[in-house]
């Protein structure tokens, strides 16, 4: 049985604000330095890039704003092309893309699935 599309939308929303607690007070090299925070950011830009993957083709159609192939591209480099990545492009898009995200995917949910949105926000 196919998982819902709001639960994929979920789970990019909730993975954007991870993304940015990890990197809260950190510099660059920080994350440098720091493999643990590079692997924690690493995943859950997969599981943003695997969410967008997964969705149905009309939901990503309706919004063609959102970098589809951009988020599912990265989440294949990082996937099967682990050596291929280069980390300070990672600190870059977490940086500046990921907030950006965050923001689409949040008025995705209250477009489509506000009561989603409603449960999210109460945690």
């Amino acid at each position: 049985m196919p998982r819902r599309e709001d639960l994929y939308l979920a789970d990019i929303l909730t993975a954007c604000p991870h993304v940015a607690t990890f990197l809260d007070g950190k510099s660059l090299d920080d994350w440098i330095d720091d493999e643990l925070l590079q692997f924690g950011v690493l995943q859950r830009l997969t599981v943003i890039g695997e969410a967008a993957r997964r969705l149905d083709p009309a939901v990503r159609d309706r919004y063609p704003e959102v970098p589809w192939r951009d988020l599912t591209a990265f989440r294949n480099l990082a996937v099967h092309d682990y050596f291929a990545v280069e980390w300070t492009l990672v600190w870059t898009i977490a940086r500046e893309d990921v907030p950006r995200l965050g923001e689409q995917f949040r008025a995705i949910l209250a477009a489509d699935y506000p009561l989603v949105l409603a449960l999210l926000d109460a945690d």
